[in-house]
C-alpha cells in the first residue's frame, strides 16, 4: 500500500485542526474573517501545493504564510449593528462580543458568531454577558472602558449622551448630544454596519456602499437622489410631453362626407 503524499497529509491536518479549533471556540477572531486578499492568496497557495508535482509546489507555502500575515493584521470590529437595528454587539476587554437583540430573528447573531470564530450557539445565555440592559436600552463597554449605548426609549438620551461615546438608536437624538449617534437612516441606507474605533472617531464598514443599487436589491429612492446629487447629475423629473390631440382635422371630416 502506497504512502499518502505529503501535501495530502498537510491539507488533512490543517482541516482537522481548523474544525476542532472552530468548534471549541479557540480560533483567533481575525482568522475566520480575514478578507478577500488573504483568502485569494491562501487559495492560490493550496492550489500550488496540491496540483504541482515538482518542488515548485512548495512555493505555495510562502503564499500561505503571506496570507496568514495579512489576516493577522486585519483589525476586528468593535461594534456591530444589524441592518434592521434589532441586533447589536460590542467587543469587550476579553475580546469576545456581547450581544443584545430584540425579536426572534437570530440570523445576524449567527453570522457574527461564525465570522468571529466564536463557538457559542445563538441560544447561549452567556451571549449577553458584558451588556447591562433595562427598559430604556442597553449599555456595553469596549476594551478601553468606553461606553456604547443602545437606546430603545427617548428618556435614556439625557444620561447616555453624557456618558457614552457611541449611541445606536432608532429614535431622533436631542440637539447637542455629545455622543456619536448611529441612527435608523444610516443602517436602512447602508445595511448592516461594523464599526472600529480609530482615535476619537470610528471607521464604518457597511454591507452596502452609498452607491449600491442592484436589480435584486434596489437602493431606496432617497439614497438614489443623494448619490445623484453628490455626482452632480440632474435629478429633476423629466419634462412631460404635451398630450397629443386626437381630434381629426376639419379637412379630413369634410373629405369623408
Amino acid at each position: 500500500m502506497s504512502r499518502p503524499q505529503p501535501e495530502f497529509v498537510l491539507s488533512t491536518q490543517i482541516r482537522r485542526w481548523a474544525a476542532q479549533e472552530a468548534v471549541a471556540g479557540r480560533l483567533l477572531p481575525w482568522l475566520a474573517a480575514f478578507g478577500t486578499g488573504p483568502l485569494l492568496l491562501a487559495t492560490a497557495g493550496l492550489l500550488l501545493i496540491g496540483l504541482l508535482k515538482t518542488p515548485l509546489r512548495w512555493s505555495g507555502t510562502l503564499l500561505l504564510l503571506l496570507a496568514v500575515a495579512l489576516a493577522a493584521r486585519k483589525p476586528a470590529p468593535d461594534v456591530l449593528v444589524a441592518d434592521d437595528g434589532r441586533a447589536f454587539a460590542v467587543r469587550g476587554a476579553g475580546g469576545r462580543l456581547a450581544f443584545h437583540h430584540s425579536g426572534g430573528d437570530t440570523f445576524a447573531i449567527h453570522e457574527w458568531l461564525a465570522g468571529d470564530a466564536d463557538g457559542r450557539d445563538v441560544h447561549d445565555r452567556g451571549l449577553g454577558e458584558g451588556m447591562a440592559c433595562d427598559t430604556s436600552g442597553c449599555i456595553g463597554k469596549l476594551a478601553d472602558g468606553a461606553l456604547v449605548a443602545y437606546v430603545t426609549a427617548p428618556d435614556a438620551f439625557e444620561e447616555d449622551c453624557a456618558r457614552a461615546i457611541l449611541i445606536v438608536t432608532a429614535h431622533e437624538p436631542p440637539p447637542g448630544c455629545a455622543a456619536t449617534v448611529i441612527g435608523r437612516k444610516l443602517w436602512r441606507r447602508q445595511g448592516a454596519l461594523a464599526l472600529r474605533r480609530s482615535g476619537s472617531g470610528y471607521v464604518i464598514a457597511s454591507a452596502r456602499s452609498t452607491n449600491f443599487d442592484r436589480p435584486w436589491s434596489p437602493a431606496p429612492q432617497h439614497a438614489r437622489l443623494a448619490v445623484a446629487t453628490e455626482s452632480g447629475a440632474d435629478i429633476s423629473a423629466p419634462p412631460r410631453s404635451a398630450p397629443r390631440d386626437a381630434t381629426p382635422r376639419q379637412d379630413d371630416i369634410e373629405a369623408d362626407q
